[in-house]
C-alpha cells in the first residue's frame, strides 16, 4: 500500500492487516502528537485528517484514527498535528489560533483538537455556519480547559480564512498531491494484496461490484470493512485477531447516490456525511438525527451499509429505514436480489446475509403527501452517544385520520424492529391523544425490552409509550415539543 503521511510518502508491504491507523503512527513513525483516549471512537484525541482527489481538488475530512484500519487510507494523504507547521519556527494557523485564546491546558486533547479546526477550515462552503463549529468540534472531549475558549478560536480562524490560505502549505501544494494520489490508485491491481501478515491479509483494492465478489469468493472467511466504526471495536476493546479483510470503500457500485423521483437510493459505501444532503432533502425529520449519530468523525467513515450490517438492536438508521419500508440490493456472484429491511434482522447480529453476499444498496421510498414521519432518540448525552430508546414513526394521514402505519423501534428487543400490532392498532383511528391508548398497550403486548447500563426495561417502555403521544401533540400543534437549553457562549 501506498499512503502520504503529510508530506512524506510511505509504502507498506508486510504489516498486520488489522492494525489500526493509531498504532501505527504511534509506534512505527513515533508520531505520539496523536492520543489514545478511549479507542473506540468517542474522545477525539486521535483524531487525524485525512485528503483525497475529489475531481481537481482534494477533501478534507477528519476521522479517529484509532477505529481506522491502516489499509483504508491506501491512496489517501494523511495528515498528523506533526506536519501541519511548515518550519519549526512557525505554528500552523489552526494551531496559533489555540495559543491566541489560551485554549489549552493539559494539552492531551489538543491535537485532537486542532486537527478538527484544521478539517473544518477545509470545509470552504461551511466556513460561514457557526452551527457547523459545534458539529466540528462535537467529537472532541475536553476535561480541563473548557470549551469557551477553544470554540472562541474556531471562529477567530473561520473569520480570517485570506490569512489562512497564505499560511496553509497543504492549500499550495494541492494540485500537485492531487496528481500524485490519482497515479497511485491508477497503478492499483484489482486482487493485489495490500497489506499482508502472518497467515493475514487485507485488500483495499476492488474498484468494482465483480472484482469485491470475486476477492469474496476466493476469501470466503473474510470480513467487509467500510467505515470500520464498529468493527474496528473488535480490535481495540475485544483485542480479537482479524486475519482476512475486505475494503467497500473504492467500489464503485456501493459509492453512488441515485435521486429519482420515487426513490433515494444510497450505496452501502456511502459516509453518512455524504448522504446527509440528500438524505436531509427528502426526510427533513433525519436531519437531527443524523447531527446526533456519533460524532463528525464517526460520520466521516461510517456508512448506512454498515450501520445494518452490523444488526445492532440499539443502531440508529435501522428504526428509520423500517419506518420508511427500504429495501436492501443485495448482491453475489450468481444473482442480484431486493429484500424489505424488516426481513433482514434475523436474531442479535445476525442477518439473512449468506457468505460471498454484500449489500450493494438502501433504497428508501420518499415520502407522500399525505405522510407524517417522526424520529426520536432518547439517549445519556445529546450528543456522540448510543439510543437507548429509538423510535421512528412514518404515518399516512388523512386530515387527522390514520390511513397506514408504519413504527420502527430500537432498543427494544434483540433486534431492530416493527410494531406490527401497535401499526394496526392505530390504522383507521384519528391520530389525537384520546385515540392511542390500545397502540400504548399493544407496545407492551409485543415488546419486552431489557434492562441494561443505559436503560431500564421500564424506562424503555414507558419512553417510547410517551414518544407515540409526543408525536400526536405534534402533529395536533403543529411544532416540536422538543426543550433545548444551551448555555450562551458569547
Amino acid at each position: 500500500m501506498q499512503f502520504m503521511l503529510n508530506q512524506t510518502p510511505v509504502t507498506l508491504e508486510e504489516y498486520a492487516p488489522d492494525t489500526t491507523l493509531l498504532e501505527f503512527l504511534r509506534t512505527e513513525v513515533v508520531q505520539r502528537g496523536t492520543k489514545e483516549g478511549c479507542a473506540s471512537g468517542d474522545c477525539g484525541a486521535c483524531t487525524v485528517v485525512v485528503a483525497e482527489p475529489d475531481g481537481d481538488q482534494l477533501r478534507y475530512r477528519s476521522i479517529n484514527s484509532c477505529i481506522t484500519y491502516l489499509g483504508a487510507v491506501d491512496g489517501c494523504q494523511v495528515i498528523t498535528v506533526e506536519g501541519l507547521s511548515s518550519s519549526s519556527e512557525a505554528l500552523h494557523p489552526a494551531q496559533q489560533v489555540m495559543v491566541d485564546h489560551h485554549a489549552s491546558q493539559c494539552g492531551f486533547c489538543t491535537p485532537g483538537f486542532v486537527m478538527s479546526l484544521f478539517a473544518m477550515m477545509h470545509q470552504p462552503a461551511k466556513l460561514t455556519s457557526e452551527e457547523y463549529i459545534y458539529q466540528a468540534l462535537g467529537g472532541n472531549l475536553c476535561r480541563c480547559t473548557g470549551y469557551r475558549p477553544i470554540i472562541d478560536a474556531a471562529k477567530a480562524l473561520i473569520l480570517s480564512p485570506q490569512s489562512t490560505e497564505q499560511t496553509d502549505e497543504f492549500a499550495k501544494r494541492e494540485t500537485q498531491l492531487v496528481n500524485t494520489l490519482r497515479q497511485w490508485q491508477a497503478d492499483k491491481d484489482a486482487s493485489a494484496l495490500t497489506l499482508k501478515g502472518k497467515n493475514s491479509s487485507f485488500f483495499a483494492s476492488p474498484r468494482s461490484m465483480n472484482e469485491l465478489l470475486s476477492l469474496l469468493n476466493e476469501h470466503p472467511d473474510a470480513r467487509l470493512v467500510a467505515g470500520s466504526t464498529d468493527l474496528a471495536l473488535e480490535t481495540t476493546q475485544q483485542l480479537r485477531t482479524l486475519p482476512k479483510l475486505v475494503f467497500t470503500g473504492h467500489v464503485a457500485e456501493m459509492r453512488q447516490i441515485e435521486d429519482r423521483a420515487d426513490v433515494l437510493q444510497i450505496g452501502a459505501a456511502v459516509t453518512y456525511s455524504e448522504a446527509e444532503s440528500q438524505l436531509v432533502q427528502a426526510f427533513p425529520a433525519v436531519s437531527n438525527l443524523l447531527h446526533r449519530l456519533g460524532s463528525l468523525q464517526v460520520r466521516n467513515q461510517g456508512t448506512l451499509g454498515g450501520n445494518i450490517a452490523n444488526a445492532s438492536p440499539i443502531g440508529d438508521m435501522p428504526p428509520v429505514l423500517l419506518a420508511l419500508d427500504a429495501r436492501l440490493r443485495i448482491r453475489n456472484a450468481h444473482d442480484v436480489t431486493e429484500i424489505p429491511i424488516h426481513e433482514f434482522f434475523t436474531g442479535y447480529r445476525q442477518t439473512c446475509l449468506t457468505t460471498g453476499s454484500v449489500i450493494e444498496s438502501i433504497i428508501l421510498p420518499k415520502l407522500g403527501e399525505k405522510s407524517f414521519l417522526r424520529i426520536y432518540k432518547l439517549s445519556k448525552r445529546l450528543d456522540d452517544d448510543i439510543s437507548a430508546v429509538c423510535l421512528a414513526l412514518h404515518l399516512t394521514l388523512d386530515g387527522t385520520r390514520i390511513l397506514d402505519a408504519r413504527l420502527g423501534l430500537g432498543g427494544m428487543a434483540a433486534i431492530p424492529a416493527r410494531a406490527y400490532q401497535a401499526e394496526a392498532s392505530l390504522i383507521g383511528k384519528d391520530f389525537i391523544p384520546e385515540e392511542l391508548h390500545e397502540a400504548q398497550m399493544a407496545l407492551a403486548d409485543e415488546f419486552s425490552p431489557l434492562s441494561d447500563v443505559r436503560a431500564s426495561a421500564e424506562y424503555r417502555m414507558k419512553s417510547v409509550q410517551n414518544l407515540l403521544l409526543r408525536a400526536a401533540l405534534e402533529y395536533q400543534s403543529n411544532q416540536s415539543l422538543e426543550v433545548m437549553h444551551y448555555a450562551h457562549l458569547d
